[in-house]
């Protein structure tokens, strides 16, 4: 039998070119790579925050940095692995997982609802590569990891809406400089 291949346009579906695992460990071992990319990605993005003197968003993505370091935790804990997992991941056929925020959507004046904004995409795309793979699993035990995994994003994403509901949203005019960078030669 064949993995079903499925796409990124799809909804319900991981990322493209992906098939869905045939086993718990691969599948639990494609999550925790899922959970300390974004991990990664989100201390790379305070870093940068913090470059640019922006403290509050910088916390911020500290704080999703140590929440998606705690699920990759969890996930090590469930499948008692004491590092890498025994098994590769397999290609999730993406440069980069579902959960990782991207690069481009980051702006040195960005306020904390914008942070925010980018978590809940991250989450949202999370959702919806959880739910392909469960749908798309044969196997019980994979397909039922996979709707845990769907649900806890879906908490994730939940989460991340309440905390913007708690933060005001930015002004239009949020990306004017009142000290724009200077140049002369």
């Amino acid at each position: 039998m064949t993995a079903m291949r499925v796409t990124a346009g799809d909804p319900d579906a991981p990322a493209a070119g992906s098939a869905a695992p045939e086993t718990l460990a691969e599948l639990m071992a494609n999550a925790l790579a899922i959970e300390l990319e974004a991990a990664e990605r989100y201390g790379e993005l305070a870093d940068v925050m913090e470059t640019h003197n922006n403290p509050e968003v910088a916390t911020l993505f500290r704080r999703m940095q140590h929440i998606e370091t705690l699920h990759a935790e969890t996930i090590r804990n469930e499948m008692g692995w004491t590092g890498a997992p025994p098994a590769q991941a397999a290609s999730l056929g993406e440069p980069e997982g579902p959960e990782t925020a991207a690069y481009d959507d980051v702006h040195y004046l960005m306020q904390p609802y914008h942070a925010l904004e980018i978590a809940l995409a991250a989450e949202e795309r999370a959702l919806a590569f959880f739910t392909g793979l469960a749908r798309a699993a044969a196997a019980a035990p994979v397909r039922e990891a996979a709707e845990r995994l769907a649900e806890e994003e879906r908490e994730h994403v939940e989460l991340v809406r309440q905390w913007m509901s708690r933060v005001p949203k930015p002004d239009h005019d949020w990306r004017t400089d009142p000290d724009p960078p200077r140049y002369t030669d």
